[in-house]
């Protein structure tokens, strides 16, 4: 089933996920400055813990930055078209990938750094 958003649509999905990233976010950087155990053993498995918190605050933040990215080019009303080719970006990958710059063709280039 496809569903095609209009950009207001879009708009406030992009939005309520940026809220989503802000909270989830907080909570990471909460848990990563909680004072640790002195044991050991618990230690390194805080440690090992806290590698995965960072990793997915990174992962956060990246995705933050792309969604207000992509709300910039609501605001210019370029939102749709391929940062690259200038072309417009189909629905349906929108539908899968709301803050996506890339249309179909270009997007592989970029990610292997052809772009």
């Amino acid at each position: 089933m496809t569903v095609h958003t209009s950009i207001a649509g879009r708009k406030a999905q992009l939005e309520q996920r940026l809220v989503e990233l802000g909270h989830r976010l907080e909570s990471i950087e909460e848990t990563l400055s909680a004072p640790h155990t002195s044991d050991w053993e618990d230690m390194a498995t805080e440690r090992e813990g806290d590698e995965v918190l960072d990793r997915m605050g990174v992962a956060g933040q990246r995705e933050l930055r792309q969604i207000t990215a992509a709300l910039r080019r609501i605001k210019a009303g370029t939102f749709g078209e391929c940062v690259t080719c200038g072309e417009e970006i189909d629905a349906s990958r929108l539908d899968l990938l709301p803050a996506t710059p890339f249309c179909r063709n270009c997007a592989p280039a970029v990610s292997h750094g052809h772009a």
